[in-house]
């Protein structure tokens, strides 16, 4: 199935759209911006040149997708995340013209996690599979595969299931209580079995 993109939304020609992706309301697509198959973007987003989404990816209303963020497959992003790129932007200073004040710095969010309403998302930082962040929270570090993340600055109280589900580990094993899967913790990580 085509792209479905809807009447109010700018999406340049030369941005990669995937097939079944749509596209709602007033939302702004750049060139050289990737988007996969079967995503959906809410209304009033805003996609950069250098970001890209995996298949499957799910933006809610009101986000900024900057260049250098990548989305994975399967990631879920809540109404107003903020995604940023720049740790000391200055107006006067681009880094284009100004590469000795900093540079721009990549954020990659990998498959299938999740991102809560409001959340901050510094640059720099690797959001692991199937993580969850909460809603509002800020996040100024990476963050390990099903780890949960809350909190300003977010910090980790837990573990989550692919399906989203808490985790309750004994003797490092878990098993989820909703889908079955099993997962064993390993030092400060945690792995499906």
């Amino acid at each position: 199935m085509d792209p479905i993109i809807h009447k109010t939304a700018e999406v340049s020609p030369e941005a990669k759209i995937g097939q079944g992706t749509k596209i709602w309301h007033n939302s702004q697509v750049l060139a050289g911006a990737v988007i996969g198959e079967d995503c959906t973007i809410g209304h009033n987003c805003f996609i950069g040149s250098k970001a890209v989404l995996g298949n499957g990816v799910k933006l809610e209303s009101n986000i900024d997708v900057w260049d250098l963020v990548v989305l994975g497959d399967y990631v879920f992003v809540g109404p107003s995340v903020t995604f940023t790129n720049d740790l000391i932007p200055r107006a006067k200073y681009p880094k284009s013209e100004f590469p000795k004040y900093g540079k721009w710095l990549p954020t990659c969010v990998q498959e299938g996690a999740s991102l809560g309403v409001n959340a901050t998302i510094i640059c720099g930082n690797k959001i692991g599979k199937w993580a969850m962040v909460g809603g509002g929270s800020v996040v100024t570090k990476d963050i390990p595969d099903y780890a949960l993340f809350v909190g300003v600055p977010a910090k980790f109280i837990g573990w989550v299931c692919e399906c989203g589900n808490r985790l309750s580990f004994k003797e490092n094993k878990a098993v989820c209580g909703v889908c079955s899967r099993s997962f064993r913790q390993e030092k400060e990580f945690v792995v499906p079995i």
